[in-house]
């Protein structure tokens, strides 16, 4: 199989040569620093058709995006030319070739009022820019492709030494020797292993299934509880983690309360391959985070 990877110089692009190592890649992203990626700006219309049909690939997965919260609420005309815009030329390409589209989105796309995890029954009202962008992109490959996937993920963890996000943070915390730390207690996700997620992917493609799914490591824990069993797989009893409000740190983009999901399709479905959230986090600090930054050092 061909595949074409957009966004691969990224967190989930990380794992593709690992769980895609056995098809025909072709790499692409904005990013210019790794030489086996192919130079694309999605925003690029012309461009994103020249690769793509030059290319000819089975199957596009198309990871780039405008990732950024608070960036996308400060400019917002950049969260769209990306995650609307940019997805459209990738969408159109798609259509063009014969392509079957792999669209990863997000939790964000909804309004974060429920109780308990969101399935994919559920109306989406996204709480900020990043959220509304990546709906328009969800809308956009719906409208105008009858072959894709569209795949939301939650909270992501992986990248190893490229991880700036929460997991990457707290664990580099704890290991320079950090013993107070504080984490928010009043948000709630489902952690999605990047790995994870594209190994779901890959089986997802076999099932000719098409259409909506969610793809998340199961589960709602807080950041709170997250850092809690970040501790506990570091073994670093010592370190005292203080749950706090998120109101302690006050950020341009709202983020909702409640932006846990659940894979319900797949569940109905009989394929849901995803395990638990916990066993992921411990699977990715152990075998792949802590590695990447104790050989840093």
């Amino acid at each position: 199989m061909r595949v074409l990877v957009t966004g691969a110089a990224g967190m989930v692009g990380s794992y593709v040569e690992t769980v895609f190592g056995a098809e025909e890649l072709y790499l692409t992203d904005l990013d210019q620093s790794d030489d086996n990626v192919i130079p694309l700006d999605i925003s690029d219309a012309a461009a994103v058709m020249q690769t793509v049909q030059g290319v000819e690939p089975g199957v596009v997965i198309h990871l780039a995006g405008a990732t950024d919260v608070d960036r996308c609420q400060k400019e917002p005309d950049w969260a769209y030319a990306v995650n609307a815009t940019g997805t459209q030329n990738v969408a159109e390409a798609c259509e063009a070739t014969g392509a079957l589209l792999v669209y990863v989105s997000t939790g964000n796309v909804f309004s974060g009022e429920k109780d308990e995890p969101y399935t994919e029954f559920d109306a989406p009202g996204p709480g900020n820019v990043y959220g509304e962008s990546k709906l328009a992109g969800e809308q956009i490959v719906a409208s105008r492709l009858n072959r894709y996937y569209i795949v939301r993920a939650g909270w992501m963890i992986g990248g190893g030494e490229k991880d700036k996000k929460f997991v990457g943070k707290i664990t580099r915390m704890i290991l320079e020797g950090k013993t107070q730390l504080k984490a928010v207690d009043d948000k709630f996700g489902s952690p999605t292993y990047a790995c994870d997620l594209l190994r779901g992917i890959s089986r997802l493609l076999d099932t000719g299934h098409y259409g909506l799914y969610h793809m998340v490591n199961p589960g709602a824990p807080s950041r709170y509880q997250i850092a809690q069993s970040v501790r506990e797989v570091l073994k670093r009893p010592g370190v005292e983690i203080e749950p706090v409000p998120s109101e302690l740190f006050p950020m341009p983009a709202p983020r909702i309360r409640m932006e846990a999901m659940r894979n319900c399709k797949l569940e109905l479905l009989g394929f849901d391959w995803m395990r638990p959230w916990s066993a992921a986090l411990e699977d990715y600090l152990v075998h792949d985070l802590v590695p990447a930054v104790s050989e840093a050092e």
